[in-house]
């Protein structure tokens, strides 16, 4: 299994980490098969979407702001409810197919951590399967 340390910024924000990927598919000699992406924090998550255009990233952040305030009377004491929703929306892993030494994403893919309480630094747990 391979790691990636993500460090984030805000308490919100969708990071591309495709390159990141990239590297470790390129490091691990995988030519062929399936990478899977995990998240083991329960306040972010991953997702494939357009990175080409960054209002897109921006327009999810504020939808699922809209859909999931925070200030919206939760119970859970730590007062991050929302994250945890937000990061349920999002999943905690995808899986990319590898072919050739590459990714196989789509024209305007990208893989994006959406983190949802931060700043915090975020481990994502690698492992590819044949």
């Amino acid at each position: 299994m391979h790691k990636i340390q993500v460090k984030t910024s805000t308490r919100e924000a969708m990071l591309d980490v495709t390159s990141q990927l990239m590297d470790a598919v390129r490091l691990s000699g995988v030519q062929s098969g399936v990478v899977l992406v995990f998240t083991p924090h329960t306040t972010t998550g991953l997702t494939i979407n357009e990175g080409a255009d960054p209002d897109v990233c921006r327009d999810i952040l504020a939808h699922l702001r809209r859909m999931v305030p925070r200030d919206a009377g939760f119970l859970h004491a730590e007062g991050n409810s929302d994250a945890h929703i937000k990061a349920s929306i999002f999943g905690s892993s995808v899986q990319i197919i590898i072919d050739n030494g590459q990714l196989q994403l789509g024209t305007w893919q990208r893989v994006f951590l959406g983190e949802f309480d931060g700043p915090r630094t975020r481990t994502l747990w690698i492992t590819f399967l044949s």
